[in-house]
C-alpha cells in the first residue's frame, strides 16, 4: 500500500477518536452544564460549520500550490488548541467562539486528505482509497464514545477532563501529518480562477444532494445527543448510541466499492435511509428504537461522500481538482450550518422532536426529484477526463 496512503490513514483514525471523544458528549455539555437552550445549540453547531462555508475554497486555492501536508499540521494545530479550550469554556458565547476555531481547523483537514488520496490514486481505486480513509476516520469516530463511555462509568471523568484527552488524541496525529510534508508528489495545476470556483454549478442535482444529507448529518452531530438525553437516554446511553452509530458507517464504507457500481442506486437509497431515520426519531423513546434509527442514519451518511465526490472528481479535470475539491466541502459547509441552526429554533418553538418530522418529509421529497434526475447521480467512466 502507499505509504502516504497509510499515513492521511492514521491521521484520519487518530482525528476520528478526537471527535468521537468530545463531539457526542458536547451538546449534552452545553445543554445541562452550561445551560444552554435548544437553539443556543443550533448557534453553537452554526458557529462550528459556518466557516466551513468559506474556508474550503480558500484552502482549495492552497491544495493546488502548497504542501498539503503542512495544510494539513496547520489544521491538526488549531483542532487541538481549539478542543482543548472547550475544558475551560463557561458559557455559551465562550463555546461558540472555540467552535468557530474548529470549524477553521475542520477546513485544514478534510481538503488536504482528500487531494492527497486523489493525487495518489489512479482510476477506480479513488472511490475505494477515499471510502477506505472514511473508514478509518469512522472507525475512530466508533471508538471515540467507546472511550468516552468507559472513562465516565469507570473512572468517574467528567466532561472537561474527556475534552482535555480529546484535545491529547489530536496532538498525537500531527506526528503522521508532518510525515506527509515528505516526499510530496508533483502534479501539475492551473492557476486559480474564478470560472474553476463556478465548475462546482454544474452539478445541481448533486449539491442538493449534498445539502440536505450534511444539513441532517449537522443536526445529528450538534442536537441529537442532546434530544437523546431528554429523551431519557443517560450519557452513556448516548455513547453506546454513537458508537452503534459509527459501527454501522465502517461497515457501509467496508462495502462502498461494490455500491459504487450502482451510484445513482445507492444514493437514492441512501436518502432514503436517512429520511426513516429522522422518521423514526420523531416516533421513538426507547434505546433499541434510536439504535434502528441511527443505523439506518450511519448507512446514509457513509455512502453520499465518497460517491458524490467521485461523480465530481470523474468529471473534473485534475489540474482544478483542487479547486473543485475546495467547492465541494463549501457545499458540506452550507448544509452543516444551515442544519443546526434551523433545528435550533424549530425545536425551541415547535418541540425538540419537531426537526426530525420535518427533515423526514424533506429527505422524502430530495428522493422523489433524485429518481427524477437518476442520470446525473452517475460519474463519467471516461478515466482519462
Amino acid at each position: 500500500m502507499n505509504r502516504r496512503l497509510v499515513l492521511v490513514y492514521i491521521t484520519g483514525l487518530l482525528i476520528g477518536i478526537s471527535y468521537g471523544l468530545h463531539g457526542p458528549l458536547l451538546p449534552i455539555f452545553a445543554k445541562n452544564i452550561i445551560g444552554a437552550s435548544y437553539a443556543e445549540l443550533g448557534i453553537i453547531g452554526f458557529a462550528n460549520f459556518i466557516p466551513y462555508i468559506f474556508f474550503p475554497l480558500f484552502v482549495g486555492v492552497f491544495l493546488n500550490r502548497f504542501n498539503n501536508g503542512y495544510l494539513l499540521s496547520i489544521g491538526v494545530i488549531i483542532n487541538s488548541a481549539s478542543v482543548y479550550l472547550l475544558s475551560i469554556a463557561q458559557s455559551v458565547p465562550e463555546i461558540m467562539g472555540y467552535r468557530v476555531i474548529t470549524g477553521i481547523a475542520h477546513a485544514f483537514f478534510w481538503p488536504p486528505c482528500e487531494a492527497i488520496i486523489s493525487n495518489v490514486s489512479k482510476g477506480k481505486t479513488r472511490v475505494r482509497n477515499i471510502a477506505t480513509f472514511t473508514g478509518f476516520f469512522t472507525t475512530g469516530f466508533m471508538i471515540g464514545p467507546l472511550i468516552g463511555s468507559i472513562l465516565l462509568e469507570g473512572f468517574d471523568a467528567t466532561y472537561r477532563i474527556i475534552f482535555e484527552i480529546a484535545a491529547y488524541v489530536l496532538v498525537a496525529s500531527l506526528v503522521s501529518s508532518l510525515i506527509l510534508t515528505k516526499n510530496r508528489p508533483i502534479v501539475k495545476h492551473e492557476k486559480f480562477s474564478l470560472s474553476s470556483l463556478k465548475e462546482i454549478a454544474r452539478f445541481p442535482q448533486v449539491i442538493l444532494l449534498l445539502i440536505y444529507c450534511t444539513a441532517s448529518f449537522g443536526i445529528i452531530l450538534s442536537i441529537y445527543p442532546a434530544f437523546l438525553n431528554d429523551r431519557t437516554m443517560t450519557v452513556v446511553d448516548v455513547e453506546i448510541l454513537f458508537f452503534i452509530f459509527g459501527m454501522s458507517r465502517i461497515l457501509t464504507l467496508a462495502v462502498a466499492g461494490k455500491l459504487a457500481k450502482n451510484t445513482s442506486l445507492t444514493l437514492i437509497i441512501a436518502i432514503f435511509a436517512i429520511a426513516a431515520g429522522l422518521g423514526i426519531s420523531f416516533f421513538v423513546d426507547s434505546i433499541i428504537e434510536f439504535a434502528l434509527a441511527l443505523v439506518l442514519l450511519g448507512f446514509g451518511f457513509s455512502i453520499f461522500f465518497p460517491l458524490t465526490l467521485e461523480i465530481i472528481l470523474t468529471k473534473t479535470r485534475p489540474a482544478i481538482s483542487g479547486t473543485m475539491i475546495g467547492a465541494y466541502e463549501t457545499m458540506f459547509g452550507i448544509g452543516w450550518a444551515s442544519g443546526p441552526i434551523t433545528a435550533g429554533l424549530i425545536s425551541q418553538f415547535f418541540g425538540n422532536d419537531a426537526p426530525y418530522l420535518v427533515f423526514f418529509i424533506l429527505g422524502i421529497g430530495v428522493a422523489i426529484l433524485s429518481i427524477s434526475k437518476r442520470r446525473l447521480l452517475e460519474p463519467s467512466r471516461n478515466t482519462n477526463i
